[in-house]
């Protein structure tokens, strides 16, 4: 294989890469796409790229997605209000319709068109087709239409991974009775990982990673450090659900989580097979 061939000029040197280009192969990685990356165009189309590399090097990729900045926009251009609770969209009858669109019919079709184009092989994973996400019931009577994971149908990713296909999941969910409900793309993301046993889950973010107390990026937390980040005021805000999305798929059983800064061109790349990583990885 020439790796030459498709490895990005932007990315880490191919000299640095090498070290880790074995690390990683017959391994399951979990992709986060979200934030900043997802409204420019040079690194979504950076991410795509990286998400069709990993799947040439023989990594057993899966890919979920968010959608809130796009949600927001439709929302707003359609006058419905939409209220957070908890850091979660509350979310009615007319705000689940606009939710399954903007995912279904815009973010989960031009990603995986992306990935495809770079000379991956993707697949839409979504309520509509492929569904693997099933939800008891809603989360809190407050919130509405939104649940969380109770079963991932595992059998389902096994069969595009024998096939090297990248799933690209759209975080929604339904019951038994067919309703579809909203998740968090994190939740979500944390939850497939540790169903799957992820050597890595990279949650893409708009920070570079997680900072000290002085604004330092720290390169690498145990799960008790972050904890510790969290008790102490260090960890604040939108930071902390996505620490204990992590800290909860690391005890699941997923070797290692990273946050990671979206903002990065390739950081995928750059996070895997660069000496420095691109981001704060949180391990047991």
């Amino acid at each position: 294989m020439d790796i030459k061939s498709f490895w990005p000029e932007l990315g880490p040197s191919l000299e640095e890469a090498s070290v880790y280009l074995n690390k990683y192969k017959n391994k399951k990685i979990v992709l986060k796409y979200g934030g900043q990356v997802m409204s420019d165009q040079s690194l979504s189309k950076a991410f795509a790229q990286d998400a069709a590399i990993l799947r040439k090097l023989d990594i057993d990729v899966t890919v979920i997605h968010g959608g809130g900045p796009q949600i927001k926009t439709k929302l707003d251009a359609q006058n419905l209000e939409s209220k957070f609770i908890s850091g979660l969209r509350v979310t009615d009858k007319n705000v689940i319709k606009v939710v399954e669109d903007v995912l279904l019919n815009e973010i989960n079709p031009d990603l995986r068109d992306a990935i495809n184009h770079y000379g991956g092989k993707a697949e839409s994973v979504t309520v509509r087709k492929n569904n693997i996400i099933h939800i008891d019931k809603a989360i809190d009577e407050q919130l509405g239409f939104v649940g969380e994971p109770k079963k991932i149908d595992i059998k389902i990713l096994n069969n595009f991974f024998k096939e090297k296909i990248i799933p690209v999941i759209a975080p929604m969910g339904m019951d038994a009775k067919g309703q579809v409900y909203n998740i968090n793309a994190d939740t979500t993301a944390g939850t497939i990982a540790n169903q799957i046993k992820a050597e890595r889950l990279l949650l893409m973010t708009d920070v570079p990673g997680v900072n000290d107390k002085q604004g330092n990026l720290i390169s690498q937390l145990s799960t008790q450090q972050a904890l510790d980040l969290i008790n102490d005021g260090t960890i604040t805000g939108g930071m902390i659900p996505k620490i204990k999305t992590c800290i909860s798929a690391i005890e699941s059983g997923v070797n290692g989580v990273v946050i990671i800064d979206g903002r990065k061109s390739h950081a995928v790349l750059f996070e895997l097979f660069s000496n420095l990583g691109a981001g704060t990885l949180i391990v047991k």
